[in-house]
């Protein structure tokens, strides 16, 4: 065969190649944040800079504590790094608290080790509220307990936002604004909780030059890229409602179920109207993934559980 013809060949086995790549690589949702903690070492200012600069990363959240007793290690160098790369620097606590005094304290010890790694003032010091403590407590204890922590740390000159999944919004707690984590299938152009101050769609998205798996969000307003005077909240009833009608049927049966679609890539939601279902088109649930579940409807002789806010989903794809 000629170095012509071989030549040839490669040139058009290249131009495949290149036409498969273009084609079957997607644009996700934004990568306006992104958090980090120990699991993912030392971030250097190299690191944030790269994120930055190739992947349009405009904050970073970092852990700080966790509990009355853990502080994050990592937490005082990836604050000084992240914001000598120009980023807007945030902070995190993993809560365990189930009741207001435990709040408090948590909030104190937060704020205190936020402080003393250097966390600017007007920063957001979110709690991160997923733990089993929560899950099993009652959904009004759990809201007031997260207002006495974001009113708490607020004397300390920081702001506070409610990180949680997005099947315990207003199920397990009140949720005004939020910055939510729900993962879906695929999040192409995709803009799922547009109300919340931030949609957290994937939590292994890997960074080259960077350690580790990282937690990546798309934000919907300036909360998190700016600093600001934090203020005091309460409880605003008005935002807990959930959707009613005359012909409710929903009977309280509240747990955690799991959920497959063992005949496609994700498992359908459906909204519920007047006893009537409609498939919701730009949100479903991933395969083999635990859901909080507060009611179960009955329809047509067909089960269903809600996850979320009239999200519910079949009870022929429960599992386990």
């Amino acid at each position: 065969m000629s170095k012509k013809k071989i030549s040839a060949i490669i040139a058009t086995i290249a131009s495949l190649v290149t036409l498969f790549f273009c084609v079957t690589t997607v644009d996700a949702a934004r990568m306006d944040m992104v958090d980090v903690s120990n699991h993912n070492g030392a971030m250097t200012i190299a690191n944030f800079q790269d994120m930055h600069n190739n992947y349009g990363v405009k904050a970073a959240v970092t852990k700080i504590s966790e509990g009355t007793t853990y502080k994050d290690a990592y937490a005082a160098n990836n604050i000084k790094t992240a914001q000598a790369a120009g980023l807007y620097i945030h902070g995190y606590h993993y809560a365990h608290y189930s009741n207001v005094n435990e709040a408090i304290a948590e909030a104190n010890f937060a704020a205190q080790t936020a402080k003393a790694d250097g966390l600017p003032a007007g920063a957001v010091l979110v709690t991160d509220v997923e733990s089993t403590e929560q899950q099993h407590n009652d959904p009004g204890t759990n809201t007031q307990s997260n207002i006495a922590f974001i009113n708490q740390v607020a004397k300390y000159g920081y702001r506070s936002d409610i990180y949680t999944m997005g099947s315990w919004v207003n199920l397990v707690m009140q949720v005004k604004k939020g910055w939510i984590a729900a993962y879906p299938y695929d999040a192409t152009d995709q803009y799922w909780y547009p109300n919340a101050h931030g949609w957290q769609w994937t939590s292994h998205y890997q960074f080259d030059g960077s350690y580790g798996n990282f937690d990546v969000s798309q934000l919907y307003d300036n909360y998190f890229t700016s600093y600001q005077a934090p203020q005091t909240v309460s409880v605003d009833n008005s935002s807990n409602q959930t959707n009613s009608n005359s012909k409710n049927n929903a009977i309280s049966s509240k747990g955690v179920i799991s959920v497959n679609n063992s005949n496609g890539s994700y498992v359908p939601l459906v909204a519920i109207q007047n006893n009537i279902t409609k498939t919701i088109t730009n949100r479903a649930l991933a395969n083999n993934t635990p859901w909080v579940t507060d009611q179960t409807k009955t329809i047509d002789g067909v089960t269903y559980h809600r996850v979320a806010t009239n999200e519910w989903v079949d009870a022929k794809y429960i599992i386990g």
